[in-house]
């Protein structure tokens, strides 16, 4: 299996590290994971102003600044932090919003240009639905973002919880990548993932083991997944991280853990080879 693939020009390993689990957690261990992934060969970092808001990415400026030159930092957009909220997230889409979003990631990571901006959609679940002054036409929201990669402020443009349709509409402002909600027994993202694979865009899918989304399937759980992991000799997280590997050569990975033992198992992945009996037994889980 190939362990690097290319992201927005820049090659990264296939597996990275997603920094939404770390607000909220022992600062010093956070910190020391971050350097542990860094470390450890991975160079392609996920986060977003709104998570902590904010503490995501003052820990990856502690952590990490000055930045290697071969780090791929990749942010996102469309939301804001609202304590008051069930879920602590409010959308921001409107391209003023944006905008205020870019440049309060750049000030966070202490960073004049952020390679990746990722759109957060609300074209399919899970998570809040646009209302209102949130409803705003995609090609509103892409100009906004091309205006700043113009600027220089961003370096490409990724989306995320995108329709196949919304992805189609956008393909000629350039897309990155496409993050969408996505895993061995959650395959409704099928449709965005095809687009992608016509037309060479990367893939990171987010819960890529399940998520806490009231009835959200646990990869880890899975009898066909314990089975295939006890065969294997690798860990249940282990085999549904290697499945997106297997199942897309341009996926890349964001597992996030503020534990250095999770952190060494995910990354491992990457080196976990299924065999075709088990790839097939995985295929056919989701249906």
């Amino acid at each position: 299996m190939n362990t690097y693939s290319d992201l927005a020009g820049r090659r990264v390993a296939r597996v990275g590290f997603g920094a939404m689990q770390l607000p909220g957690r022992d600062r010093d261990t956070a910190i020391a994971v971050l350097r542990r992934a860094v470390e450890s060969g991975v160079n392609h970092i996920d986060t977003a102003h709104f998570y902590g808001p904010g503490e995501a990415n003052a820990l990856i400026r502690e952590a990490l600044s000055p930045y290697p030159d071969d780090l791929v930092l990749v942010s996102k957009v469309g939301a804001e932090h609202a304590p008051q909220t069930e879920i602590g997230l409010v959308l921001a889409q409107r391209p003023e919003q944006l905008r205020a979003g870019v440049e309060a990631n750049l000030a966070q990571l202490g960073v004049e240009r952020i390679p990746v901006i990722n759109l957060r959609r609300t074209d399919i679940p899970p998570g809040v639905v646009a209302e209102g002054d949130q409803v705003v036409d995609l090609d509103d929201q892409l100009a906004e973002l091309a205006a700043l990669r113009d600027e220089g402020k961003i370096g490409a443009i990724g989306l995320s919880a995108v329709s196949a349709e919304k992805l189609k509409q956008a393909l000629p402002v350039g897309i990155a990548c496409v993050q969408n909600a996505h895993s061995v027994l959650d395959r409704g993202s099928e449709p965005v993932l095809d687009l992608c694979r016509e037309h060479g865009i990367p893939w990171v899918p987010f819960f890529p083991l399940g998520s806490a989304f009231p009835g959200a399937p646990k990869v880890t759980d899975n009898p066909a997944v314990k089975r295939i992991a006890d065969e294997s000799g690798a860990t249940p997280a282990q085999i549904g991280l290697a499945w997106e590997l297997a199942h897309y050569e341009n996926a890349l990975l964001i597992p996030g853990t503020a534990d250095p033992d999770h952190l060494a198992e995910n990354i491992a992945a990457v080196d976990v080879e299924l065999t075709p009996q088990a790839k097939s037994e995985l295929d056919v889980l989701a249906a």
